[in-house]
């Protein structure tokens, strides 16, 4: 009796640890395939805008000078923002989202919980893009009212890019490149369950997720929205530094090239496309 006993409570538990690590295994799987359709989408979204024409009509410079209220000019900036992170962001921190289905997909409003970690992401983003936009307009501002800056605007595309070659080498950007390639510690430090804990790691991330590619992400102000040719290699570039184990490897060699286009931006500006 005894023995059946045991033999029967063994059973059991196998069979409910198998139908909880399909349920894991479901819930992983159905976030990957949603989160590659949105990045898909999102490329095809960019794609379109820029073999139509209609990619010019977000870009910064038409923005400004559109005649559109501010407030409208800052939303169509948003609502391409959301796209290019779509694409762009998402690649990168694919591998950790899956890991966060795996752990939290068993718990009690999953999807809630997806919900809400995957806004905390956008939102993050989303107030980097209005900084970005704000300081934008700052330095247009400032072009308009002094002349000399004026005949050498190609400084502006020089500084991004010069920045962000320097930014490469901080110890701040290694930091958040650590944390980022190893979603299962993270995890191990900061996963609780619940709705609310999954927007306080939403934000968490998305946190290290900016600390790792600002820099980057700002290019993208010089070279403008959804110019594909940029878009790939930046993100191809994070992709890389982000989500593999070797991605330390070009974090110098990026620093240089991002030198070498600032100095060319000086020099040559026209050898650039885009900016």
């Amino acid at each position: 009796m005894r023995f059946k006993a045991t033999f029967g409570w063994k059973a059991d538990g196998v069979s409910a640890v198998a139908i909880s690590e399909s349920r894991r295994d479901a819930a992983q799987g159905g976030v990957v395939a949603l989160l590659a359709s949105l990045i898909g989408l999102a490329w095809i979204v960019c794609a379109w805008a820029e073999l139509s024409g209609a990619a010019v009509q977000f870009h910064h410079h038409a923005l400004y000078e559109s005649g559109r209220p501010v407030a409208l000019s800052a939303l169509m900036l948003l609502l391409a923002w959301q796209v290019m992170t779509a694409a762009m962001m998402l690649p990168s921190s694919l591998a950790f989202i899956s890991a966060y289905a795996a752990a939290s997909g068993r718990a009690p409003r999953f999807p809630l919980t997806l919900t809400l970690f995957l806004s905390a992401y956008f939102l993050t983003w989303t107030g980097f893009a209005l900084a970005a936009f704000a300081g934008d307009m700052g330095l247009h501002h400032l072009v308009a009212a002094w002349p000399w800056l004026t005949a050498h605007a190609n400084l502006i595309p020089a500084a991004t890019l010069g920045l962000a070659a320097i930014y490469q080498l901080t110890p701040l950007k290694d930091a958040c490149l650590n944390a980022c390639r190893n979603p299962g510690l993270f995890l191990v430090r900061h996963y609780k369950r619940g709705p609310w804990n999954g927007l306080q790691l939403g934000f968490r991330h998305a946190a290290f997720c900016l600390g790792c590619c600002w820099a980057l992400m700002l290019v993208m102000f010089a070279a403008g929205v959804a110019h594909l040719s940029w878009m790939g290699v930046l993100a191809l570039i994070m992709l890389v530094e982000k989500a593999t184990a070797r991605g330390y490897r070009i974090v110098v060699p990026v620093g240089a090239g991002l030198a070498v286009l600032a100095t060319l931006a000086l020099v040559a500006p026209r050898l650039i496309p885009g900016l």
